[in-house]
């Protein structure tokens, strides 16, 4: 019970920070979330020459005039997904780049063919043949750019590779992801001509350059709703602030359908479940936006494995996104996966066990089943937790969460 300031979006945040290469002055970002991700992109751009300066936790300086390397540190890149944004920025600002494949979360394959086939439309040339993905142009012209699948990764990339570009480019299909959106607002501070940002339709009309600015990152609807569904599978009661409720608006409407009651203010949340309050089993699917969003699949299925009856979970973006069911099997959950498709049949409760988090947003379900169980569950693998929430425990413990760090683990590159 209480309230939770809710931190900048990380997936916005791993898209700007690229972007900031395209500027050859200042930029300053503000309402960074302080986490791993963001720490280790940081870490990138400086390895690549990029004057970093801390203003605080949340707040950083970077100057990207002096960077004159378009080959990132391997050992960085492969530990983020994220890291396949330098591919479009570097692209843009020196026609050539030379990564490594990005890491990150393993969901089953992770194909960059769209990306490629959108640098090769715009008049690169790319090669994948030595294990590393190496694009060059003689200078990179507006294309049109069809997506037959919607990506973020392609589209923020086509965003990326375009904004300098001579000509226009058109890209159809293209993700409308409310961190595609923060992106191209970012950029359009910087003085790019995007527009149809948010569409399925977007424009980039490249400029000659861009200029240095100041910008704020938006409020994480990712992290906004892990507290709103964690709210809910305790059947607690929670405010939360510093939100945008339109970016909620699906995540509310399936709690609400399950019987849990959402208010939302000017940018705030409210959540909360009345003693005497029936739950009820819900069906889902996890769609690009404007559609239940992937990344909160797994804590709204955490949620339903208590609701009495059979839900049912489909996850329609990623191949493999059911590897946490396993860690839920062990903690009492009567589930079952079959392809795509998650039934789950509501049990009484959890029974605190030890588990581990298989990726970023599975180690937020495990930290709300903890909540929910009955005695105590030990989490493993946390780190992947740290890459994506800013200060998760403390924010628990704030709203009456028992919750504790037992082992810190020191990264040696952050």
């Amino acid at each position: 019970m209480g309230d939770v300031d809710i931190s900048g979006a990380k997936n916005a945040a791993v898209a700007i920070l690229p972007a900031c290469l395209l500027v050859n002055d200042r930029c300053r970002i503000e309402n960074l979330p302080d986490i791993k991700d963001v720490k280790l992109f940081l870490k990138i751009l400086e390895d690549l020459g990029a004057e970093v300066s801390y203003i605080d936790n949340n707040i950083v300086e970077i100057d990207c005039s002096a960077v004159s390397s378009y080959e990132p540190l391997g050992e960085l890149t492969r530990r983020m997904r994220g890291s396949s944004y330098l591919m479009g920025a570097l692209l843009g600002r020196f026609n050539q780049f030379s990564v490594d494949p990005p890491g990150g979360c393993d969901f089953g394959t992770r194909p960059i063919d769209m990306h490629i086939k959108c640098f090769e439309l715009m008049g690169a040339t790319v090669d994948t043949s030595r294990g590393i993905v190496a694009a060059k142009a003689e200078k990179l012209k507006g294309a049109h750019v069809y997506f037959d699948i919607v990506s973020v990764g392609a589209t923020v990339n086509a965003i990326l590779a375009s904004v300098l570009a001579d000509g226009t480019t058109t890209i159809e299909g293209a993700a409308r992801e409310p961190h595609v959106v923060d992106l191209a607002n970012f950029l359009n501070a910087c003085g790019a001509q995007i527009r149809g940002a948010g569409t399925d339709t977007i424009r980039i009309k490249g400029v000659p350059s861009l200029h240095g600015g100041c910008y704020a990152i938006i409020p994480d609807q990712i992290e906004a709703g892990t507290f709103m569904i964690a709210a809910a599978a305790t059947r607690g009661d929670v405010t939360l602030h510093n939100i945008i409720p339109r970016h909620l608006e699906i995540i509310g409407s399936k709690l609400i359908e399950a019987g849990v009651n959402v208010e939302y203010g000017d940018d705030t949340a409210h959540v909360w479940v009345n003693d005497g309050d029936v739950l009820k089993k819900i069906n889902f699917i996890a769609l690009p936006y404007p559609g239940f969003p992937t990344d909160m699949q797994p804590q709204l299925v955490t949620f339903l494995t208590t609701i009495c009856g059979t839900s049912m979970a489909r996850e329609g973006v990623w191949d493999n996104r059911f590897r946490y069911v396993d860690q839920l099997k062990r903690m009492g959950a009567n589930i079952r996966v079959e392809g795509k498709l998650a039934i789950i049949d509501g049990v009484s409760k959890l029974i605190g066990a030890e588990v581990k988090a298989t990726d970023l947003r599975a180690g937020a379900a495990m930290i709300i089943a903890g909540l929910m169980a009955e005695g105590s569950t030990e989490i493993r693998d946390i780190y992947h937790i740290d890459r994506g929430y800013e200060n998760f425990e403390n924010k628990f413990i704030a709203l009456g969460g028992n919750i504790q760090r037992i082992q810190v683990v020191e990264d040696e590159y952050i």
